[in-house]
């Protein structure tokens, strides 16, 4: 009975047409199980070690290891990613949150699993060894290659693909900070670039899917310990936007130094083995002074959250973070760096918050409340995510008074870094340094959200390029909208309302009507893919100079035709 109400071939079908939300709804849930899964694995990964190898079993406990492993143990975690990625090949390297954007820039979505897997154990291996990274751009990418395997094994249309990319990218935010909300957020901010709700309901979904997983893994617990706060008088709202500026100079600094790190690692002579090497010595080095640069710094920041650390101390591990993080990811260490924006903003606001308490006589906010705030200024700032920042502080937090002034000091970050300095997002500039581009485009946003086969026509019939006056006039008695007709492997379309004209004219009914010369409407084709999306559709007629299309299976059985005036039409009515 199953078999009767269910077709994978029809659920296939039903996606090709925008308003198929049930059945993303459904690849939403799916996809946030798989997500919840493999972040729970790869944070076992990363807990499990750390907490019997480091003191006290605290897995953010690099502080209390001595000196010597301080210099030595990134170093060490270097030459064991060395020794693993000297067996991948280039391609393969490519992991994180660009190489996530640059599969759906110029891919449709498709991520491979390789990739996934060797970002999987390298960003294990950087932050195990104490690499002063994140595994917030590693989890995205996972997400998002779970949501995109979970396509291709389906065979699912490309525009479908793109969502479920989508949703595995906020299922990775989700399951990282359990933050479904700002998860779901972030995919649409940064890798959909659009709101539409055939979107937003799988990716909410499965945001909260992966949350959930994680939670009957680990327990319901946020990934920061955030005491509840708030700004104590208005007039302290200059002082927050103050913050916002100083926090966007900052936010500039990062991207800048990443950004000259990325241009003298492709310019450089040294490869990819001589750079990590490097970024393991600098790192070493830094955190022999500054030990809490080392690991993801969950607890530094925690510490800066209750108010814990003293203001000499904040400025340094400020100085060593936000400048060495940003050279040893230009450098090309493969993992993230939202993690590491949430460290500076944190440890600056904090550093602000002391300041300004000290500057004034009344009484000011907790100086947790603006590392808080720095927190979002810097993540907003240097992803280009002011909304994914925004929320991200309102979940952790779980207090409404934050929103106010969070949404003072994020703004004004952002106008610092986008209109005072023009800095993209890094991510951005990481696509730019390698030839690419990634910029919103609504046609082209339309486009990819559609699928060839919810335009195409099937009231077509095949012909041979000569047919009798009599089989011409059964053929139109039909009524089709083409006739396609078929000669040496080439597939052309002819207008049934010339052939009309020419059965008028004939004067026998066993006259043959040569389809190729009668004068008629005739449109050379070529053969696209059934999941293929609009804008695939759009640019293979630019690339072969034809006017239609037809669409076919894995097998080449032709489903339907596609014009350019199809797509002409659909984009002028939407």
């Amino acid at each position: 009975m199953f078999r009767n109400t269910f077709s994978m071939k029809q659920f296939r079908h039903r996606l090709a047409y925008g308003e198929a939300l049930p059945q993303m709804v459904i690849l939403g849930i799916l996809c946030g199980l798989i997500c919840g899964l493999v972040l729970g694995s790869f944070r076992t990964l990363l807990e499990t070690p750390l907490e019997h190898l480091l003191p006290n079993q605290d897995s953010e406990n690099f502080e209390g290891l001595p000196t010597w492993l301080h210099f030595l143990l990134p170093i060490i975690g270097s030459l064991v990613l060395i020794a693993i990625l000297s067996r991948v090949t280039p391609l393969n390297r490519k992991v994180g949150i660009t190489h996530l954007l640059e599969r759906m820039a110029y891919h449709q979505g498709y991520l491979p699993i390789t990739n996934a897997i060797i970002q999987f154990f390298v960003a294990a291996l950087a932050l195990l060894f104490g690499h002063s990274v994140g595994k917030e751009g590693p989890a995205i990418h996972l997400g998002a290659a779970c949501g995109s395997q979970l396509g291709q094994r389906l065979n699912l249309p490309n525009n479908t693909l793109r969502i479920l990319v989508g949703c595995g990218a906020a299922a990775g935010i989700s399951a990282t900070f359990n933050t479904p909300l700002a998860g779901v957020v972030f995919a649409m901010e940064v890798v959909l670039l659009e709101y539409t709700v055939i979107g937003f309901m799988p990716v909410m979904v499965s945001a909260a899917t992966g949350a959930l997983v994680v939670q009957f893994m680990f327990g319901n617990a946020w990934a920061l310990t955030v005491p509840t706060m708030q700004i104590e008088s208005l007039q302290e709202i200059p002082y927050v936007a103050f913050l916002g500026g100083i926090i966007g100079l900052l936010a500039v600094i990062f991207i800048a130094l990443m950004k000259a790190a990325m241009q003298w690692s492709n310019h450089s002579s040294f490869g990819y083995k001589s750079r990590l090497l490097l970024a393991g010595v600098l790192t070493g080095s830094v955190a022999v002074f500054y030990p809490q640069v080392m690991g993801m710094g969950y607890d530094t920041v925690t510490s800066a959250l209750q108010g814990e650390i003293g203001l000499g101390l904040l400025f340094g591990i400020l100085i060593a973070k936000c400048l060495l993080t940003p050279i040893v990811l230009g450098l090309g260490m493969p993992a993230g760096l939202i993690g590491p924006t949430f460290f500076i903003g944190a440890i600056a606001g904090g550093l602000l918050g002391i300041l300004g308490s000290s500057a004034v006589n009344q009484t000011v906010a907790h100086p947790g409340f603006y590392a808080l705030l720095g927190m979002g200024s810097m993540m907003g700032a240097v992803a280009n995510a002011p909304m994914a920042a925004l929320v991200a502080i309102l979940e952790l937090t779980g207090n409404p008074n934050i929103i106010f002034p969070a949404m003072i000091s994020i703004v004004v970050s952002n106008l610092i870094a986008r209109y005072v300095f023009r800095m993209p997002s890094i991510f951005v500039i990481s696509m730019h340094l390698q030839g690419m581009d990634y910029r919103y485009r609504p046609l082209t946003q339309m486009l990819n959200s559609s699928s060839a086969q919810s335009l195409m026509n099937r009231n077509f019939i095949n012909s041979d390029p000569t047919i009798s006056t009599q089989g011409a006039s059964k053929i139109l008695e039909s009524s089709p909208s083409w006739l396609l007709i078929i000669e040496e492997s080439k597939y052309i379309l002819l207008s049934p309302g010339d052939l009309h004209t020419a059965v008028q004219q004939a004067l026998s009914p066993e006259e043959q009507i040569d389809l190729l010369r009668i004068p008629a409407l005739r449109l050379d084709t070529s053969m696209i893919d059934s999941k293929a999306t609009l804008q695939q559709a759009l640019e293979q007629m630019a690339r072969d100079g034809v006017e239609a299309l037809c669409i076919v299976t894995d097998r080449n059985e032709i489903l339907g035709l596609l014009t350019r005036d199809q797509i002409e039409a659909f984009y002028r009515e939407n």
